[in-house]
Formats: structure tokens, sequence, C-alpha cells
């Protein structure tokens, strides 16, 4: 008896989503499968955001519906167009509705075969045809996937260093791929600055850099102008600034640390001492070890120098962390003097400009690439390599590797490469050197350090106030754990689920293996034994590519615009005495008129929002289609409004507002 399946057609909204050329489908059940079908209302079929409904007609029954086959074929002499599949929908004779989500592009000659919405795991597979099918799919993807070394010792990345060789699937969409090209070329002009970038004089007065970044403002760029200077905003941006990473509670007196009692007595108060303020958790440490003996650059014919300071920094009785003694080398020496709040002006402030060099440069390479977009491109390759489209954790994480591969080679491209903008305006002197800070910091990295709470805990920073990335980023942590908690318990019930997931155990080892270099120190799984083991690995991946990533790239603008807070490269080698410095020595270190400019436009750059942002915790694209997921993820949403109003309620009375973990602004991805 002739059997009619109903199939509906949605086509994406985003722009250029649609396309004139032909679209066939083939339905395959247990009991065979379609004849190869045109999909034609003889109209517009496939135009942006359009649904449209047909029917496909059979025999007989397919029985059981497996998968559905999609081709694309060029519509007679039209040019080529990609097509943006969201969704098929299927009403079958027997009257079931099965949902096969797509959202991906479809390209000339291209063949898609597409399962059903309900998540299966490896073990779960019933007919030879989805295990197949599933088998293919990994077999495909890991021939176009594939790992490739920059250099022994770093974690290893995709092989597309050419960002328009991405397969379509994973590629910007037209307007994020138009804003971003836009955004590179007009960087300089954003800020009125093409004619600094071709002055490679030196800064004749300070005033000279306020009128000439005048139109860089933002509200808290304004307060940094006004306030860098200032010990108690020193402090603060440690704290709450563009890398709240390096702090740390100081309980025992670092050996390479001249600083003594007498030096710093006169800032803590009388009654008391350096051991004892250690003792009462009140002395902190910024330890910039990693940086010694990095080799630099020669800028405009001019050497750069960089720095390896020790900052200490006391939380005072009224809570505000100061700074009370520098050292810009890591050797103790009569050549390497301490730096205090007592000494003068111009010494006091030039050795502060070494400590926020420091922090600039262990941000942008130990921070922000290495821990968020180096790890994010590590955790998507090996999903698309690992778990197939039908696998739950596959379409849990895979709305959070959305541009992750594209934006990562245009960093590499644009960005990295020898000519490129980061390793020009940088104190480092290449791309190899800035990625020999990358593979320091890797050899220190651990999985506790990626766990906030743990990391919080190991800093000693659970009670220091005024810590506004900890509050918010603690709080989402949380909020992230329950939902994926949540999400994980649905699907696996109990740790033998988990042992015999080898898909999922091919995943937590291919990333331990490239990612981690298969060092057990680090402290990362290399396999998963347990649900909960599961659970904060998940939990860890997705905090890592949305609020942390948010945390430590949105403030780059604010805080790095008026770049003297944040300067990228130093002209002049740390003071081996004190009393050398006068008002001309800072003009003297900070970087030239052009490199000014680059930095500034850079930190501009980064720091953007995404085009079209896709905010924490919502998922536009269905991938599970079923009642029980999209409740979990609705209380998700309400848990993130929640706390999302709660911080702007607090924002509303801080003179310097904290808004980067607010997830309204948070991407669900590592995306630019």
């Amino acid at each position: 008896m002739e059997a009619i399946y109903e199939v509906e057609v949605t086509t994406g909204s985003m722009t250029h989503a649609g396309t004139c050329d032909n679209i066939f489908i083939t339905l395959i059940g247990t009991h065979g499968e379609s004849k190869r079908t045109k999909l034609d209302s003889f109209g517009k079929d496939f135009k942006t955001g359009m649904k449209m409904k047909y029917n496909v007609t059979t025999k007989y029954s397919l029985a059981n519906l497996l998968l559905i086959r999609l081709e694309k074929e060029n519509y007679m002499f039209l040019p080529e167009n990609d097509w943006f599949c969201s969704l098929i929908s299927v009403r079958t004779p027997e009257r079931d509705v099965i949902h096969f989500p797509c959202y991906r592009w479809m390209a000339e000659g291209e063949v898609i075969e597409l399962r059903e919405a309900k998540a299966t795991k490896i073990y779960e597979e019933k007919y030879s045809q989805l295990k197949d099918h599933r088998k293919n799919e990994l077999k495909l993807n890991k021939q176009l996937y594939q790992w490739t070394e920059f250099k022994t010792g770093l974690p290893q990345y995709s092989c597309f260093e050419d960002p328009l060789s991405l397969p379509s699937v994973v590629r910007f969409s037209f307007t994020k791929g138009m804003v971003s090209a836009f955004n590179c070329s007009t960087a300089l002009d954003k800020f009125k600055m093409k004619k600094l970038a071709k002055k490679s004089d030196q800064w004749a007065q300070m005033e000279d850099m306020k009128s000439a970044f005048w139109s860089t403002r933002t509200t808290i760029s304004e307060y940094v102008q006004l306030h860098w200077m200032d010990d108690e905003f020193f402090g603060y941006q440690l704290l709450n600034g563009a890398n709240p990473m390096m702090l740390r509670r100081c309980t025992d007196h670092p050996s390479n640390f001249a600083v003594t009692d007498d030096m710093v007595q006169p800032f803590l108060g009388s009654g008391t001492s350096l051991n004892l303020e250690m003792k009462k958790g009140n002395i902190f440490l910024c330890d910039y070890k990693r940086l010694a003996d990095l080799p630099t650059r020669v800028i405009n014919g001019k050497q750069q120098y960089v720095a390896a300071p020790l900052c200490l920094l006391y939380k005072n009785p009224v809570g505000k962390l100061l700074p009370i003694a520098i050292q810009l080398k890591q050797q103790v020496s009569e050549e390497n003097p301490v730096f205090l709040p007592s000494d003068s002006e111009h010494d006091w402030q030039l050795a502060k400009i070494y400590v926020r060099n420091a922090d600039c440069l262990e941000h942008q390479a130990s921070f922000y690439y290495l821990h968020t977009h180096l790890l994010a491109e590590i955790f998507t390759v090996s999903l698309l390599r690992n778990l197939p489209a039908v696998h739950p954790m596959y379409k849990l994480m895979i709305p959070h590797t959305r541009y992750t591969l594209q934006i990562n080679a245009l960093i590499r491209e644009r960005f990295l490469r020898n000519e490129g903008v980061v390793t020009q305006v940088l104190t480092q002197n290449s791309r190899s050197l800035y990625l020999l800070e990358v593979k320091r910091a890797l050899s220190e990295l651990t999985y506790s350090s990626l766990c906030m709470p743990e990391d919080t805990s190991e800093r000693g920073l659970q009670s220091i106030p005024n810590f506004f990335y900890r509050d918010d980023g603690l709080r989402l942590w949380d909020f992230i754990n329950d939902f994926v908690r949540t999400m994980v318990q649905f699907y696996y019930q109990s740790d033998d689920d988990v042992l015999q997931d080898t898909e999922l155990q091919d995943w937590i080892k291919e990333i331990f293996v490239r990612g981690f270099l298969g060092q057990s120190s680090t402290g990362i799984p290399q396999c998963f034994s347990t649900v909960d083991e599961v659970i904060k690995f998940v939990t860890m991946v997705i905090f890592t590519v949305s609020a942390q990533h948010s945390a430590l790239k949105a403030g780059q603008f604010d805080y790095g615009s008026w770049f003297p807070n944040s300067p990228g490269s130093l002209k002049r080698p740390p003071p081996t005495s004190k009393g050398s410095s006068d008002k001309n020595t800072m003009l003297d270190t900070l970087p030239d008129i052009n490199t000014s400019a680059y930095i500034v436009s850079v930190f501009w750059l980064l720091g953007k929002p995404s085009a079209d942002l896709v905010p924490l915790g919502q998922y536009p694209m269905d991938y599970f289609c079923q009642t029980a997921p999209q409740k979990i993820i609705r209380d998700y949403q309400a848990e993130l409004a929640f706390l999302s109003e709660s911080i702007k309620d607090r924002n509303a009375g801080l003179q310097v507002p904290y808004t980067y973990l607010c997830p309204d602004w948070i991407s669900n991805s590592v995306s630019i």
C-alpha cells in the first residue's frame, strides 16, 4: 500500500542562507528507502528563514525511519551558492513526527545524511545501518579535521592554516565574515590613527598621548586614564581588570625576593609585621617568573625589554589591595633593588609600569591565548573527530565550538605569524618566541587551575573583598555545573554507562594526548571512570570557552586603550638602582607613537563583542528536539537571566562596574 511522508524543510534565517539550487531527498528506513525525490513546490522553495512542506511517496511504509539523505545540485545557469539547512521534520504514515537537525551549510555536489534528533550512545545502537553511518561519519571527520604541530612541546591544533580552507560547517556566517574583515581593515581608521601608525618617534609628553587617544574612550577607559598611577587602582586591576589570573595569597617569604620587614613596615602599620600579616592572609604576590630571560625584539631600530617582576601587595584594614614592594628581576642582587611606595614618585611609577607590561604579556600569551583560545580549539577538534553528531555530549557541546576554528586560524594568520601585528608590537621577538612563553605556561598548567572553585582556593583568594571576577565566576560555574549535571545524568544513569562509551573515552584520551601532550602531571583525565568525572570535565570545557574567555577578552580595550596602563613593549631595560628616574624616564621607556597606535587597535579588535553573538545558555540550534532536554535548558536560561539582573543591580552602585561575566554579554563559544 502506498505510503506518504510529509516533509517540512526549514532554511536558516541568517543572511544568504537561502539557495536557488535543486535539493533532493531520500528517506531511509529499516524496510528500504524512498526514491530520490526533488523538493519542488514550483516556486522559490529555499528562501532565507522559509519553512516549506513536501510529500515523499513510497510503495510501502519504510517502518522505522533511520536516516534522510540530502543532495544539492546547481540550478541551470545560475551561480552556485551554499544553502544553510536548519531542520528537516518528517511526519510518517504512522503519524509520528521525527526531527532531523542539520544546522550546517551545504555546497554544490555535497551529500549529507542526517539522523533523528534523539541522542544515542554507541552501545545503544540497534541497526547495522546506523552503526555503519556512525563509523563512516567519524572516519570522514578524522580525515578532515587533522592535528598539526607548530613546535615540540606545544599543544597541537587543527591543520587549517588558511581560514578559507575550513569546511563550510565550521566557518563564519556571511555577516560574521563581513564584519570581521571590515574591523580588521578599519581598526586604525576607527581611532584616526593612520597618521600615528606612520610615526616612529617617541612621545614628547603625556598630554600628547591624551589628545591622540581621546576618541578611544569608554567609561572605564576614562577612569583608567585618570587613576592608572594610583596604588589603589593598581591593586584593583589585578582583581577585576583584563587579567585577574596572576594574584595569589603569599604564605611564605619568597627566597628570591629581597623585601624585608623594615622596608614594608611603614605601609603595614604599627604592631604588626610581614610574617604576621602573611599568617592573617593579608599579603599577596604576583610573580612573573615565566618572563625571565625571554628573548625580545627590536622595534623602530630600538631594542625592547621585559622584566620578570615580583610584586607584593597588602590588603589593608579597609579591604583595599595595595602594592607595597616591587622587585623587577628574579634573582637578588645589588643591581636589582626593591622599589617601595616611599621611593621617589618617578621610581615607584616606573616600577609599576614594568609590572603592568609583564601582566600584559602574561595575559596575552599564557591566559587569553593558551587558557581559552588554544584549549577551545583542542576541545573542538577532538569533539569533531571522536563524537558523532548523534552523541549526547556532541549535542551538548557543539554550540560551544561555534566559529572557534576560524577565529583561531585568523589569529595565527593575522596576529601570530612573524610579520603579524601582535609580534610586531609586543616585546617578544617573533611568533616562535611568543609561543615559547606559551610553552612555559603549558608546563605549569593543571586541571585544577582550569576549574574555578579549585583555582580560587589554591590561590588563596576565597575571602579577599571586592573580587567581582571571583564572585560572578563562581556563581556561573555553579549554574553551568548544575546544568551539565542534569544533562549528563539524563543520558548516563550509572558509571557503567560511562565506562562502556568508547567514543566518549576516545574524546578525552585525544584531549589528554594532543592537547596536554600526555603529561599526567597536569591532572587532566586520561579516561572517564565515573559520571561525576564527566560532569566536572564538561563543566570546565563550557566554562572555559564561554565565561573564562569573556573575563579575559572583554576588558582588554577598557584597560588597554590608555596604553601606558598596559604597555605591550618597553624601550628601556629595568632600572638597576634607585634615584635614576626623572619625569622623562617614563617617556623614554613607553612604546613609540606607531607602536602605541597598533597596541590600541589590537586591543580594540580583540575586545570587541561578536558580530552575531549567541549569549551563554542560548541554543537557537535545537540539536535535541526532545521535551526533557529542552526543559533542562529553559531552567538553565532562567538561572542565567536572574544572575544577569543581579550583576546589573550590583554594578549600578559601583564606581568601576564589573560587566565581563554578565551572562547577557558572554558568548557561548570562543568566537572572537
